[in-house]
């Protein structure tokens, strides 16, 4: 499971939680300009915009988790397993693989209104990278500093929504996640005014209680409905520091840790925490072993040049000795 958010201060920002019981060999990866993208049935792109993210890099490939390109758009792919379908080959149609899809969009668009025009004739088709590698079922939240959507191809097609919450998850379908939100509309950051019985003298054990109700679980309902709390009344500072802390903050409000969700193949956990500056294109990230938090500048390499530069994550805890 997963969880993504956006958030705006002077810069904006976009990242994610990627919740998973094991990790592969992903690192931090920057696709300069004029690598080649070979996709499957839509030839060859080697003249695109450079694009840093979280990748699996297979074969010089990078299959990225999510990315943000040097114009600032960014793209996140999280788990949809019940309602992910894929369909064949079409007509008259863009095919794109799943695994494909974040640097077909971010290779060419500026913003999401230009992904927009680009997903009208859009199909997301059922290749595989490799036999090793299945596509995963996924949906995909696409955002700049104007707004976001958010892209699921179900059995009946491809839908795309715009998404005024500022977060995603998984499932169920984006729809029925902001019709859930609305249940919680009474929940508050300020303290409690008593309108269950404005006449009796109901008293309040405690501070911060307004937010009495709000989920604490890990399912993808609930961390929903937590992170849009979270994002949508989330207060911060204009500096890079407190924007960035924030925004970790705010995905620390919503990340796993081990022992609280025991799936068959192991305990899930927050396997990594991202946050990029969508307009210098600076990307954060800690790992479960390692909150401190690391950067890459994708403006320090050369965003000519046609080879992907990776840089291993740095999973062992740092910790600052005092004395």
């Amino acid at each position: 499971m997963c969880t993504a958010i956006r958030l705006t201060t002077r810069d904006h920002y976009f990242g994610r939680n990627l919740d998973l019981e094991y990790s592969y060999q992903e690192t931090v990866a920057i696709t300069p300009r004029h690598y080649p993208f070979h996709f499957r049935h839509e030839g060859t792109n080697s003249d695109h915009f450079a694009m840093i993210g979280m990748a699996f890099v297979v074969g010089g490939m990078p299959l990225y988790y999510e990315a943000t390109n040097e114009k600032g758009l960014s793209m996140a792919g999280l788990n949809f397993p019940a309602s992910a379908v894929y369909h064949d080959v079409k007509p008259d149609c863009a095919n794109v693989a799943s695994f494909e899809l974040i640097p077909y969009i971010l290779g060419q668009c500026e913003s999401v209104q230009e992904a927009k025009t680009l997903l009208q004739r859009l199909n997301i088709t059922r290749d595989g990278f490799s036999e090793q590698l299945p596509p995963s079922p996924l949906h995909w939240m696409i955002d700049d500093r104007e707004g976001c959507i958010v892209v699921e191809s179900m059995a009946d097609g491809l839908h795309v929504y715009d998404n005024w919450s500022n977060v995603m998850t998984n499932e169920p379908p984006l729809p029925l996640q902001l019709e859930n939100l609305a249940h919680y509309q009474a929940l508050s950051p300020e303290e409690p005014v008593n309108r269950f019985a404005p006449t009796l003298p109901l008293k309040v054990g405690g501070r911060c209680t307004g937010a009495i109700g709000l989920p604490g679980d890990w399912s993808p309902w609930s961390r929903f409905v937590r992170a849009a709390f979270l994002t949508n009344n989330s207060v911060s500072g204009d500096s890079e520091e407190e924007s960035v802390g924030q925004f970790f903050h705010i995905l620390g409000g919503v990340a796993h840790p081990r022992g609280c969700a025991h799936l068959p193949h192991g305990y899930e956990i927050t396997v990594y925490t991202s946050c990029c500056n969508a307009d210098t294109g600076v990307y954060y990230y800690t790992t479960y072993g390692n909150q401190q938090i690391c950067a890459v500048d994708m403006h320090k390499v050369d965003l000519d040049g046609g080879e992907v530069v990776s840089y291993e994550l740095k999973k062992q805890q740092g910790i600052h000795y005092q004395n």
